[in-house]
C-alpha cells in the first residue's frame, strides 16, 4: 500500500468521528447556548473528536471491520458522553 492509500484510508476511517465531533459541538452551541456560551469550540470538538477516534479504533480492532453499525452507534454514545460531561450536564 502506497503512502497516498494509507492516508486516504485513515482520512476515511477517521471521518465520521470529526463529523460527529463538529456537529455535536453546532448542536451545543445552538440548543444549549447558556452552558456552551463560554466554553469555545476548539478545545470540545477536538476533545469529541479524539474519543470518537478512539472509538472507531478500537471497533475495528474489535470486531475486525471498519464500518459496523455498533461501532457507529458506540461513537455516538461516547462523544454524547463526552459532551455532556464537558459542558457539565449533572449539573442541570
Amino acid at each position: 500500500m502506497s503512502l497516498l492509500a494509507l492516508a486516504i484510508h485513515l482520512l476515511n476511517l477517521f471521518a465520521p468521528a470529526l463529523g460527529v465531533a463538529l456537529l455535536l459541538v453546532l448542536a451545543s452551541h445552538v440548543f444549549m447556548r447558556k452552558r456552551a456560551k463560554g466554553r469555545g469550540w476548539i478545545a470540545p470538538a477536538a476533545i469529541n473528536f479524539v474519543v470518537g477516534g478512539a472509538v472507531l479504533a478500537a471497533g475495528l480492532a474489535l470486531l475486525g471491520r471498519d464500518g459496523r453499525m455498533l461501532t457507529y452507534a458506540a461513537l455516538a454514545v461516547a462523544c454524547a458522553t463526552s459532551q455532556w460531561l464537558w459542558l457539565r450536564g449533572w449539573r442541570a
